[in-house]
């Protein structure tokens, strides 16, 4: 096994192990969390704005909850919003790739010109405009970010589909009289299983990012749902003073996102034999 392929199999572990301890935490919440999330401390003013301390490892807020509490809570609303707009993101671009691809012609015409659109508009400028008509809410912060984030996928596969629709074997599926669905499903979506799993575990980190600065910017889950961009937006007032308010949901945003970034490139250099690592060679002097 040469230095590279162990690295990268070191970097799957590392990024799998990440990303089922994201998933155990946002089950475990309730158990892990010592405190509740948003009524420790709301009368009780001896606990507003304290540090981290034995008691509170990641201190208090501005009404006394415990920002840990907050935080672990917290991964029952990002992640999961961001893990939902891509299942549907990919469900539906991967249904729009398919048929655009393998039937070509002017339903290929219609569904490429229709994915255009959405790729013309800026996906940020789009998603804005979007969750600000949406009641606010995770429920409209997904459907504002799902409708960014389809035509993506629905080139991708629109691309892979394209490459092998044409190719013997599929031509010998239609000679024996396969369905078309059969055909799609079995034979030509395996071929973008690849790269659309390596697409959709970096896009779960760049989603994340994307939903949590909807959040800060009010657009988002409302008070007093401990959402890590919420959080962040609420202690902005405080970040000078008292510094851990806003660091560490801060922190988990960029530790969740790292985690879907690694996991994508390794699976990248894993699954895609286009992409493996080449090994290190000495040059001799």
């Amino acid at each position: 096994m040469t230095r590279a392929s162990r690295g990268g199999r070191t970097a799957l572990v590392l990024a799998t192990g990440g990303a089922v301890l994201i998933v155990l935490v946002a089950l475990l919440a309730p158990v892990l969390a010592p405190y509740p999330a948003d009524v420790t401390g709301a009368t009780e003013t001896a606990r507003i704005l304290r540090p981290p301390s034995a008691a509170h490892w990641c201190g208090t807020d501005e009404l006394g909850r415990d920002v840990l509490s907050r935080v672990l809570y917290g991964a029952r609303i990002g992640p999961v919003v961001a893990v939902a707009v891509v299942t549907v993101s990919l469900l539906f671009g991967t249904a729009t790739g398919l048929v655009a691809g393998y039937f070509g012609g002017w339903i290929d015409e219609v569904l490429m010109r229709l994915t255009d659109v959405f790729l013309a508009v800026p996906a940020l400028l789009l998603a804005l405009a979007l969750a600000t008509v949406l009641a606010p809410g995770p429920v409209g912060l997904t459907v504002a970010l799902t409708v960014t984030w389809w035509p993506w996928y629905a080139r991708l596969v629109r691309g892979e589909t394209v490459s092998v629709a044409g190719r013997p074997y599929i031509e010998a599926c239609r000679a024996l009289g396969l369905g078309h669905r059969r055909t799609l499903v079995r034979h030509i979506l395996p071929n973008a299983s690849t790269p659309l799993l390596v697409q959709a575990s970096t896009d779960v980190g760049g989603v994340l990012l994307v939903a949590s600065g909807l959040s800060f910017l009010g657009l988002g889950p409302q008070p007093p749902a401990p959402d890590w961009g919420l959080m962040v937006e609420q202690s902005q007032n405080y970040f000078t003073t008292h510094w851990w308010v806003g660091t560490f949901p801060g922190l988990a945003i960029m530790l969740v996102a790292a985690v879907c970034f690694l996991l994508g490139d390794a699976l990248r250099d894993r699954l895609d034999p286009r992409h493996v690592p080449q090994p290190l060679r000495r040059t001799r002097r």
